[in-house]
């Protein structure tokens, strides 16, 4: 006889693992499958040359709704906090960053009036109902609440930084202005880096009796009245009471019959970026932690001031990124050459003390450009097929990144263990 697991998860990387392990406390036989070899997903971290890389800057809201689900599985998040102190360039002209009190009021980059409209913007962020947005873009919401270039130009930069969406004019406002107020709530940057995370999940999901299996790409699943088969790609069958996807949205459409695939997941598009990721030995302008171009979507920081991301914890370790705009050609020498010639503006010299450094010129960073309107497509995580569940980054109708797969991730959990016990 064929086992009949409770629920198949496909995909290891945060949303599977926080659905793995909340559904193990119902003692519930669960599989969680990972088609790479290693899992983790885009929260996984490379170890190279003995200092840790995050596929990118990586940092966890202090206020959201990942944190607290995290630490209600027993997770430790240990880091810290960077200041918000440092640059902003326009022209290649660096301007103190008007994003703490003391930079608001010694920035030259704004006069007394942009500085009024700007304090009242973020007052405005801070105040409104998320909800009376639903129906906007983020640039026609902006646009409703400043008339000053410098202030919209301001919100723009601070919905990259919290977001990494560089599309106003395509974004729902409810949803990057919701992450705009937990995100100037602080982050944290986590010792080790994200891998610390998916570690201690995916141990408790050992020790809870939940099944690892990496290398299993599911190329098929065939629905059925009382379970799910899933057809791995050496033919291998799988059956399931329930199954919660985590993969990109066109990845489950392709693993369904075409008579069943969803056509709200064709239309979504990935938010997308450029990292360059490097260690050195010092920094040449120790002072500078933190820049970011106003109109020219590049960002850098300076992560290990705040987190130990080296074994002897002596290394600098910083990232330099771009914000791809949607459906953009990406030249990926080009895109090499700005970051690294961003870097060499903000701190000359810094290929003198490298350690090691690596490019990805075009990686995904969230799976949903979250868009007006799609929320209506993700009220529940449940699919139109009966015992077929989403998860992941792009699942949450309100969120997006680590707030989404996690909080994406519980959520499927939950409706999975209502039905359990006759709830639903």
């Amino acid at each position: 006889m064929t086992k009949k697991w409770d629920v198949v998860i496909i995909g290891a990387g945060l949303a599977g693992y926080v659905a793995a392990n909340y559904l193990a406390k119902k003692n519930l036989s669960i599989l969680l499958l990972e088609r790479g070899k290693h899992v983790g997903g885009r929260a996984k971290t490379d170890k190279v040359k003995r200092q840790y890389f995050n596929l990118g800057p990586h940092a966890l809201y202090k206020k959201g709704k990942a944190k607290p689900i995290l630490e209600e599985l027993g997770i430790s998040l240990n880091g810290k906090s960077p200041k918000l102190t440092g640059f902003i360039i326009e022209n290649n002209t660096e301007y103190v960053a008007p994003l703490t009190p003391s930079g608001l009021f010694s920035t030259k980059f704004l006069n007394w009036k942009d500085r009024l409209e700007w304090i009242s913007a973020l007052m405005k962020v801070n105040r409104v109902n998320t909800e009376h947005l639903a129906d906007l873009t983020f640039q026609q919401w902006v646009k409703q609440i400043t008339s000053s270039q410098k202030v919209v130009s301001l919100l723009y930069l601070l919905a990259r930084l919290t977001t990494y969406c560089h599309a106003p004019d395509k974004v729902s406002a409810k949803l990057i202005v919701s992450h705009l107020k937990v995100g100037m709530s602080g982050v944290l940057y986590l010792d080790g880096g994200w891998q610390t995370m998916i570690d201690q999940l995916h141990n408790q999901a050992v020790i809870a009796g939940i099944q690892v299996q990496s290398n299993s790409v599911v190329k098929h699943i065939v629905p059925s009245v009382d379970h799910h088969t899933l057809i791995l790609s050496n033919n291998e069958e799988i059956l399931a009471n329930k199954v919660i996807c985590t993969t990109h949205p066109q990845e489950l459409n392709d693993m369904l019959d075409d008579h069943l695939q969803h056509r709200f997941f064709t239309q979504i598009t990935p938010v997308k970026g450029a990292t360059l990721d490097v260690a050195l030995t010092q920094l040449p302008n120790p002072k500078l932690s933190f820049a970011m171009g106003v109109t020219n979507p590049l960002y850098y920081s300076v992560h290990s001031n705040d987190a130990q991301l080296s074994d002897d914890g002596k290394s600098t370790i910083l990232h330099v990124f771009k914000y791809h705009s949607p459906n953009v050609h990406i030249d990926g020498k080009e895109v090499k050459n700005e970051l690294e010639q961003f870097l060499e503006q903000l701190q000359p010299e810094w290929q003198q003390y490298v350690i090691t450094k690596r490019i990805l010129p075009n990686i995904t960073v969230n799976q949903r450009l979250p868009q007006v309107g799609d929320e209506q497509n993700l009220k529940r995580s449940e699919t139109d097929i009966p015992g077929l569940y989403i998860a992941g980054d792009w699942a949450s109708a309100n969120s997006i990144l680590s707030e989404g797969a996690i909080s994406s991730g519980k959520q499927a959990a939950d409706e999975i263990i209502k039905k359990e016990n006759g709830m639903i």
